[in-house]
């Protein structure tokens, strides 16, 4: 195995798109040494990106939303001052991953480059809009959450491309978000259901929304037809009912020992009523 600790993205890129056989980048490692301890996955050569400037910064940008490292862990985000204030729900997203330890280590893009379907902060970042700044042999190039997992396992990242940063959004005025999963146990355990929500209100009539929900499909789904149900009303109960039928058409999920294909549909559409109400509120709170 080849060690390489590189002091810049593009360098990283460089190392990654001329290496041979298996890659692996390390940020937080919870993934990745796991999976060599198992003997899952051995890489034939490892990137440490720990090293580059700004990979551990959560920082303001321009336009008011916020750039965030990709080695910046959960307990980091979650302790920011002022970031789960404006994004509560992709907060509570990431404070899922894992336990108390994992969080010290664990990192929002890691979670999206395994490219499980149950990942936990994924379909919180596609309901938030987040982008992601992408590095490769070519340069650096701006991608939709949603654009990354492909299928189990897999991502659309071509051979030496990296993700270099995570940008999420302006909150704006009367925005909120909330992202609700449904586990058989407490805590520490993987989604079968999840489900995420960012709305914005004018008043009380929302005008905006994205829905997403994960561990229900091959990958993380952005559902219009369930933000079109959200979109121009108050969230009275007809909304919900609407909301919720239009998650559980999109399901298309599998039976396996955690749940059925019947059990995981209904169940979305449950989540996604919850998580509607607890966005909707937390905008209401947010003022104008």
């Amino acid at each position: 195995m080849q060690y390489h600790k590189p002091d810049s993205f593009a360098d990283a890129a460089a190392i990654a798109a001329r290496a041979e056989g298996l890659t692996r980048f390390l940020a937080g490692g919870t993934d990745v040494l796991v999976q060599l301890r198992a003997d899952i996955a051995t890489p034939d050569t490892l990137i440490d990106v720990k090293g580059i400037t700004g990979v551990r910064e959560i920082a303001r940008e321009e336009d008011g939303g916020w750039r965030i490292g990709i080695a910046v862990s959960g307990a980091e985000l979650n302790e920011h001052p002022e970031f789960g204030g404006e994004w509560p729900g992709l907060v509570e997203a990431v404070d899922l991953i894992g336990s108390t330890q994992i969080q010290g280590r664990c990192t929002m893009v890691g979670n999206l480059c395994n490219g499980s379907p149950a990942a936990d902060a994924v379909p919180a970042m596609v309901a938030a809009g987040v982008t992601l700044s992408v590095t490769g042999p070519d340069g650096t190039r701006r991608v939709a959450v949603e654009e990354i997992p492909v299928s189990p396992g897999k991502t659309s990242l071509a051979k030496g491309e990296l993700v270099s940063a995570v940008h999420v959004p302006p909150r704006g005025a009367q925005g909120g978000d909330a992202y609700l999963r449904f586990i058989p146990r407490t805590e520490m355990d993987i989604a079968v259901v999840g489900c995420a929500i960012n709305l914005r209100r004018d008043g009380d009539r929302i005008t905006e929304a994205r829905v997403s929900l994960g561990a229900v499909a091959p990958t993380v789904l952005l559902v219009q037809e369930a933000a079109d149900a959200l979109i121009g009303t108050t969230l009275g109960d007809a909304a919900l009912d609407a909301l919720a039928e239009a998650a559980s058409a999109a399901c298309k999920p599998i039976d396996d020992k955690r749940g059925t294909i019947a059990f995981r549909t209904h169940v979305a559409g449950v989540l996604a009523k919850r998580a509607a109400k607890i966005a909707y509120e937390r905008a209401g709170k947010a003022g104008s």
